[in-house]
């Protein structure tokens, strides 16, 4: 076993690391950007160095810097975590060019499945189901829309380097080809510096499941399957193990085929087989094809970890320190039901919009394994993916762990920042869901109802205005008496950017009516604490004039101050801004320039992601105010519209 390892990586996966490594006893050494300089992972870790910057080409994207660091602190292995430098086989060449081991597979095997076309050809090779389509060298429009003519359509337009989604799209029809492949190409031109394409079949009831594979560059074992098809635009959200209505048979046949996989390519490590399987009429063996090969540790292993209680990052240490793999096929069981889902910073009904903010409380419940690399006080950076957290829980059934699920999410505490908390109960108890009926089209189809945003409950405001106004504090004898008249007194406050006003009626030895709209709530105090119309108080956290109110849908309070002058409206849809801090990637219009409400004018990533500027109303183009490869701040104005009265003139 190695003394001391330097993890290449930050977050979750870099805290996951050290975990391990404190267990087995080995030293750590993590690395930093000037951003990352007090995060989690750094405290945790036994040194830190730093790469300095900010973006991960600054910082987590030198390789040559990781490496001296290593030699410097007296590494004698580089974990990589996952993404950044985990796939990349000019890294692994850099680390075993300085006698240092790469914890993850050869270069040779990332190479190998580095390229989707190139993988499928080897994967059919060695006896891999594939998917029918077209992985050749043309890439000419006329030919390429020939090809998806022979394969049949629904077909998918794919990028051949990369993942993520970027630089894929589904055409329907052959019309729609040549413009769909225009933007497949554009995109993955940009995201990955290939614009090689392929085309495959489109299975039009998909499931997505994959196989945990290891290996020890001689023989390989799988872990057996993980359903992951509840994604969104191509992410996953929340992934199971083991999957609904999985058979025996079919289970036997895809860690086969998964297991062949890995040895085909002498795989030592820790990797993923991803299936595209068609749901259509159950599970049955001739219906899943092999997607890609994920060279390295994945996002969603803690559900593996949890059916199986095998520790996959102890596994990678001692595979390659040069044990051979700990245990056979045989040795392997299931034992009953895990559920991971992806906890984000993201304002779902803006559209998904990634965010930023500083983390004023995170808690997790105590009966749910919490992955995390962030605690209560750090900033949630533009610079890196806003994931703060994989919440993770294990039951006996399906059932149980699903009911497990729900009540975890319920009871994660994050006030700060906007989340997707409210959306991951919505999934956990969408109905089919429940039911086991998952395909990746599950949450496009039903999208208005999981992002529907539900009036807030009066009982929760009232007890976030009392929080705000101190008054839940446990009341004395004589709190709110008076000669004459209860005390009463209006809070403003704003919620969801509304601004309402409460009345709050003070009733004297633990009783305050609270007026909300048309509704009074009867705040009453006794052994048990407060209660609001007879339901339980929710836990709450307060930061200065702002109440968040915990639960199945997060609440937030902001009290106004009454001295608060209202600010003016604005400019309404004349100016076009940055909603957060990113990078200016592409300009679509000049000055003069027509445009129509809904045209795109600029697309700004941030994030990890690409987010469209559109035009809020009809227009002219007055100025652009920033160019392509501008850093812009939050709220930076971008694009402006001519007003009426420049357009009058």
């Amino acid at each position: 076993m190695f003394d001391t390892i330097l993890i290449a990586n930050r977050g979750e996966i870099a805290c996951r690391v050290i975990d391990t490594c404190k267990r087995l006893g080995v030293r750590t050494v993590a690395m930093h950007s000037d951003v990352d300089a007090s995060a989690r992972h750094v405290a945790m870790a036994d040194v830190a160095v730093s790469l300095g910057g900010a973006t991960p080409a600054e910082s987590y994207l030198r390789g040559d810097a990781i490496v001296a660091a290593a030699l410097e602190t007296g590494a004698q292995a580089i974990h990589p975590g996952y993404g950044f430098l985990s796939e990349n086989p000019e890294f692994v060449d850099a680390v075993e060019a300085a006698r240092l081991v790469f914890i993850g597979p050869s270069a040779k095997a990332i190479r190998a499945m580095g390229l989707k076309d190139a993988a499928k050809a080897l994967m059919s090779k060695a006896g891999v189901p594939v998917v029918p389509g077209y992985q050749g060298a043309e890439q000419g429009v006329d030919h390429l829309a020939a090809e998806a003519a022979k394969i049949g359509y629904p077909v998918l337009i794919k990028a051949v380097a990369g993942g993520g989604g970027k630089g894929m799209r589904l055409v329907e029809a052959p019309e729609a080809f040549a413009d769909a492949l225009t933007a497949a190409q554009s995109e993955a031109q940009a995201a990955f510096g290939n614009a090689h394409v392929l085309i495959e079949k489109f299975i039009t009831s998909p499931r997505h499941i994959e196989v945990q594979v290891f290996g020890d560059g001689d023989r390989a074992v799988h872990l057996f399957e993980r359903d992951c098809s509840l994604q969104r635009r191509h992410q996953k959200v929340i992934e199971e193990a083991p999957a609904p209505g999985m058979t025996d048979e079919m289970r036997a046949a895809m860690g086969s085929a998964a297991v062949r996989a890995a040895e085909a390519i002498g795989y030592k490590g820790a990797g993923t087989v991803e299936f595209i399987v068609d749901g259509s009429d159950g599970l049955r063996p001739d219906g899943f094809w092999f997607m890609e090969m994920n060279t390295r540790l994945q996002v969603e292993h803690p559900v593996t970890e949890a059916v199986t209680g095998v520790d996959l990052v102890e596994w990678q240490l001692r595979v390659a320190a040069g044990s051979p793999l700990p245990c056979a096929q045989e040795d392997l069981s299931l034992s009953g039901h895990a559920f991971e889902a992806r906890l984000y910073a993201e304002d779902v009904p803006a559209g998904f919009l990634p965010a930023t903010g500083r983390l004023a409380h995170l808690a997790f419940p105590e009966d749910a394994r919490a992955d995390t690399g962030v605690r209560t006080g750090d900033m949630i950076s533009p610079f890196y993916d806003p994931m703060i957290a994989k919440v993770i829980v294990h039951g006996a059934s399906r059932n149980v762990a699903l009911r497990k699920l729900r009540r975890a999410l319920a009871e994660t505490q994050v006030a700060g920042t906007v989340t997707n908390l409210a959306f991951l109960s919505a999934l956990a108890n969408h109905a089919g869901f429940s039911a086991g009926e998952v395909d990746t089209g599950l949450i496009a189809r039903d999208l208005d109802d999981l992002t529907a945003v539900a009036d807030p409950a009066p009982a929760a405001i009232a007890q976030g205005v009392l929080a705000l106004t101190g008054l839940d504090r446990s009341p004395a004898p004589l709190d709110g008496f008076s000669l004459w008249a209860p005390l009463e007194q209006d809070v403003q406050i704003d919620i969801a950017d509304t601004r309402a006003s409460v009345r709050l009626r003070a009733l004297g030895r633990g009783a305050i009516d609270v007026t909300v709209g048309d509704t009074v709530v009867h705040a009453r105090h006794g052994v048990n604490g407060w209660r609001f119309d007879g339901q339980a108080a929710r836990a709450v956290f307060v930061d200065g004039s702002v109440a968040t109110i915990f639960g199945a849908q997060t609440l937030v309070i902001t009290r106004v101050d009454a001295l608060d002058v209202e600010a003016g409206a604005g400019a309404g849809g004349d100016v076009i801004e940055a909603p957060m801090p990113g990078l200016v990637r592409s300009v679509f219009v000049a000055e003069g320039d027509s445009v129509q409400r809904g045209d795109r004018l600029a697309i700004l990533e941030a994030m990890k992601m690409e987010h469209a500027l559109l035009a809020a109303r009809d227009g002219v183009v007055a100025e652009v105010l920033a160019a392509p490869g501008a850093q812009v701040e939050a709220g930076a104005a971008l694009i402006r519209l001519e007003s009426d009265a420049e357009t009058a003139a």
